[in-house]
């Protein structure tokens, strides 16, 4: 098959990717905001979509990560060629809709990797892998990162809510909260988180497409992402942002509506930190575990609440199957790909036909969850006591405190 052939149908593949990536992952900045009515729905996805689109002009370490960092590529290394970057993105790609057409939890980076690690392996050998690279940048910032976020957003809202407390100074009791201005500060939160969101998981594609390039002899080994690069895949990661986070943003208010205002801002402000740090030092992380660890940290933060650690369960068994099953794809796919120009036709008519049926089955569906189950799930994996419940037990309480010895007889 023509070489230039390949390049532009991995460019377009990839391009759809970071679409996806786009409306999988609006929620996880604007979810909150909107629960809370921070901000209205249409301004949202809109402000989400441009500050994603500016954030991917902000760093290119993470994409230099993906290009020259995991599969080894150049003189010194192997080299890769189109056609598995190919069945790379054709296992994310399914994968991704899989789980998007079941309402399973999962994550957009992780799938991606795992489809390239299993075409490379399958089409090349594990000597592809840069283990090193795959170990620090990816699966470590996979373990700690949500755990870290989680902390920071439990530590800063039993702060949140500790300095804002009110109690009437002479009787001591409990004084109506006026915590509205975190509202107004999730305005600020959010937009960070989306802006972080650009500057790390626009950055993947444009890493694929990097290394497509070099792969193709259009681009030297080691250089990073050209500017034509980062702006196809800002523009696709922004405009997947606007598309689908309206259908995400407008299901997901059942799930999130009992996160209060200072729990938003916390999640946000350790979800915006962790996703900057790590563009930064070019750890390619899943910002939904990120989002989703920072959610039940602010939620254990606050009083009245409980875990449902089987859903928090869940969640983690998506996080942990995502990259071998995306690697199970992509790896099949690569076997197709070996047998020359009808195995490539076959597999990106499949795929193809795959993405539609998926789609079309998702149309049908009247609930409309499967693009916001991520966030929405760990939203749900916190619990919070009705107001009526919690006012019962503290009178019991108190019954109890006056009278300790129990009902006399």
């Amino acid at each position: 098959m023509d070489i230039t052939f390949m390049v532009a149908l991995v460019i377009a593949l990839a391009l759809f990717f970071d679409f996806t990536n786009g409306f999988h992952d609006t929620a996880n900045a604007m979810a909150t905001p909107i629960a809370t009515g921070a901000i209205k729905p249409k301004t949202a996805v809109a402000l989400a979509a441009a500050l994603n689109l500016v954030g991917a002009f902000l760093s290119t370490e993470v994409a230099k990560t993906v290009s020259g960092g995991i599969i080894r590529e150049g003189s010194g290394g192997v080299q890769i060629t189109p056609d598995i970057i190919f069945a790379g993105l054709m296992g994310a790609i399914l994968w991704n809709m899989i789980t998007w057409l079941k309402g399973l939890p999962s994550s957009s980076s992780h799938a991606l990797f795992g489809g390239l690690i299993g075409a490379a392996v399958v089409g090349i050998g594990f000597h592809s892998v840069n283990l090193e690279t795959l170990l620090q940048k990816v699966i470590l910032p996979a373990v700690f990162a949500p755990v870290i976020a989680g902390l920071v957003a439990y530590v800063c809202t039993r702060i949140a809510y500790a300095l804002t407390s009110r109690h009437d100074p002479e009787t001591g009791s409990k004084l109506t909260q006026k915590r509205g201005g975190f509202r107004t500060g999730q305005i600020f939160t959010s937009s960070l988180v989306a802006l972080a969101h650009g500057t790390n998981d626009a950055q993947k594609t444009m890493g694929i497409i990097t290394l497509v390039l070099i792969a193709a002899g259009t681009q030297e080994p080691g250089t990073g992402p050209q500017l034509w690069v980062i702006t196809a895949c800002a523009l696709a990661i922004a405009v997947g942002t606007y598309a689908g986070g309206w259908r995400i943003i407008r299901t997901m208010g059942a799930g999130l509506t009992e996160v209060k205002p200072a729990q938003g801002f916390a999640a946000e402000s350790s979800t915006a930190s962790a996703i900057l740090a790590s563009s930064h030092l070019g750890f390619a992380l899943s910002t939904t575990q990120v989002a989703s660890g920072s959610v039940i940290g602010s939620g254990m933060g606050r009083r009245g609440t409980t875990v449902r650690w089987g859903m928090v369960g869940r969640i983690a068994l998506g996080w942990l199957f995502t990259l071998p099953a995306a690697g199970i794809v992509g790896a099949l796919t690569a076997l197709l790909v070996k047998t020359g120009v009808i195995g490539v036709v076959i597999a990106a008519v499949a795929g193809i036909g795959a993405v539609l049926y998926m789609f079309l089955v998702s149309r049908k569906s009247q609930v409309g969850h499967h693009n916001a189950v991520e966030v929405e799930e760990a939203g749900q994996a916190v619990r919070f006591a009705k107001k009526k419940a919690l006012a019962r037990a503290r009178a019991a309480e108190r019954a109890r405190n006056n009278n300790p010895k129990g009902p006399q007889r």
